[in-house]
């Protein structure tokens, strides 16, 4: 039988039906790490801006964004104007499958087997081996992206990961799992032929990745 949360979480999937409302959901995925605000996603939409807060407003309802106030301008005080309604990703996960399945539970179990029984380099031998299965990719930007890790290329050439295909495992176990991504995310890089140009390395931070992608120093 279905549960109640599933079945929450099966609304909150089904909000993405409409398309307006999937380009709302992805403008605001493209503006993280930082907050978007009306205008800003009804532009990138094309839409009207009452159009666009209507969307973002369900996507809210649905638990997939989160809202915050804050003045855009920078200023203070009287005749400092409103707050802006800014939007963000929500932290929270939703998974859907007919009938419910417990993949996250099972894999909570290994992690925690392979903590105790201290195989922590194993799981990084085989996540790494894995990671080199890939084929030849040239462009780092699809590589990433095709394994779910959203990237985005930062000033200094730096690409930060916007989402963790680990996430809420790497909550629980971060040592061991942010290990196994990095090791699967260097492994990746050499199986698509980018290990002479671009590597993996460990660069915490709050709201995305502990994972970022560099460029080599070439001398």
């Amino acid at each position: 039988m279905t549960t109640p949360d599933h079945l929450d979480d099966l609304d909150a999937v089904s909000t993405l039906a409409d398309r307006v409302r999937r380009a709302a959901y992805r403008a605001v995925a493209d503006a993280a790490p930082d907050p978007a605000g009306r205008d800003e996603v009804a532009e990138a939409l094309g839409v009207g801006r009452t159009l666009a807060a209507f969307h973002l407003d369900k996507l809210v309802d649905a638990g997939l964004l989160e809202v915050s106030y804050a003045r855009r301008s920078g200023r203070s005080g009287p005749g400092a104007g409103r707050p802006a309604k800014l939007y963000r990703l929500s932290a929270a996960e939703h998974a859907v499958s007919v009938p419910p399945r417990a993949y996250r539970s099972a894999a909570e179990l290994l992690a925690e087997a392979l903590e105790r029984s201290g195989a922590e380099e194993t799981l990084y031998r085989v996540a790494e081996e894995h990671g080199r299965t890939a084929g030849p990719e040239p462009d780092v930007t699809a590589l990433l992206t095709g394994n779910g890790y959203e990237p985005a290329t930062r000033g200094d050439g730096r690409i930060e990961l916007r989402n963790c295909p680990y996430h809420r495992v790497a909550e629980q176990f971060p040592p061991l799992i942010c290990g196994m991504n990095l090791a699967m995310l260097n492994g990746l890089l050499e199986g698509a032929g980018l290990a002479g140009e671009w590597c993996a390395r460990m660069d915490p931070a709050p709201g995305r990745c502990c994972v970022t992608v560099s460029k080599n120093k070439t001398d």
